[in-house]
């Protein structure tokens, strides 16, 4: 396996690769078994695995979440080589952003709702950062978590804005036995709150079982109230939308996917979720 920093050696790495063969999955860093999974589903698929680990500055709104974020990169080779990829991106924030983007995407509703209401900016600076990377990359096939349901309805879009050349493809979450869905901010919780944190996967699952009871607005209260009766958690929205469209659904008759989303404040971490309703 080799660890590039500058996109010119990853290029010149990747020019004997056919094009058609070479998958891609963009990271954070501070990997995990839900990481992994993504590796394993790209390995099992191209022929040339390549992973980046890059802490993107545009998607933050917080500076201090930022600068919290955890960061393990010593850690990250060691599971990549394992896991099997061919070739791993650690760039410094210079050599994705040689010059600063200014690029604002518009996405129409799509990034308008649930973390992109609550998170001004995210979404643009997820959109700069994933569209750079391809730009360096060159991918034929991208991996991406469904823990992060809207982000993958964001690329998809910029993917088609832009008519890059890439498909998407979504992968499962991956869950701890207790339910919670893996994240690198996980390891941020304190042991109060991750005690507690399961509570928001058995919310969804149990929301779930009751769509015959109740209408999709009943649901929204019920969820959002039976996170919150611990105190240890407090949600910041749960929702259920349609899975295309990321916007709000008002009937169960409504011809869509259907998704229930939600983000909950644990203490100081931020935890998203969500599950599909049919």
């Amino acid at each position: 396996m080799k660890v590039f920093s500058k996109s010119s050696d990853l290029r010149a790495f990747l020019d004997g690769v056919p094009a058609h063969t070479l998958g891609f999955v963009p990271t954070m860093g501070a990997l995990h078994a839900g990481h992994l999974s993504l590796v394993a589903r790209a390995r099992k698929e191209c022929a040339t695995v390549v992973v980046s680990v890059f802490v993107n500055p545009t998607q933050f709104n917080d500076k201090n979440d930022l600068k919290s974020y955890p960061r393990t990169p010593e850690a990250d080779i060691a599971l990549l080589e394992g896991a099997g990829a061919d070739a791993v991106f650690m760039p410094p924030v210079e050599e994705v952003y040689p010059e600063p983007d200014t690029r604002v995407f518009d996405f129409g509703q799509i990034d308008k709702v649930m973390e992109g209401a609550f998170r001004p900016g995210h979404f643009n600076g997820v959109a700069q950062v994933v569209s750079r990377l391809f730009d360096l990359v060159r991918p034929a096939r991208a991996f991406f978590g469904e823990k992060d349901f809207q982000q993958i309805a964001v690329i998809r879009a910029m993917v088609a804005r832009l008519g890059l050349p890439v498909e998407i493809v979504p992968c499962p979450i991956v869950r701890g036995e207790d339910g919670l869905a893996l994240s690198s901010r996980n390891a941020l919780l304190d042991a109060p709150h991750r005690a507690a944190a399961p509570r928001i996967y058995a919310a969804l699952k149990e929301a779930v079982a009751r769509r015959e009871e109740m209408t999709p607005q009943e649901l929204r209260q019920w969820v959002t109230e039976r996170i919150d009766s611990d105190p240890m958690l407090e949600t910041v929205y749960f929702d259920i939308v349609n899975a295309d469209t990321m916007q709000p659904v008002e009937s169960w008759d409504e011809p869509c996917g259907k998704q229930g989303c939600v983000a909950v404040q644990a203490g100081s971490v931020r935890l998203i979720d969500n599950i599909c309703f049919e």
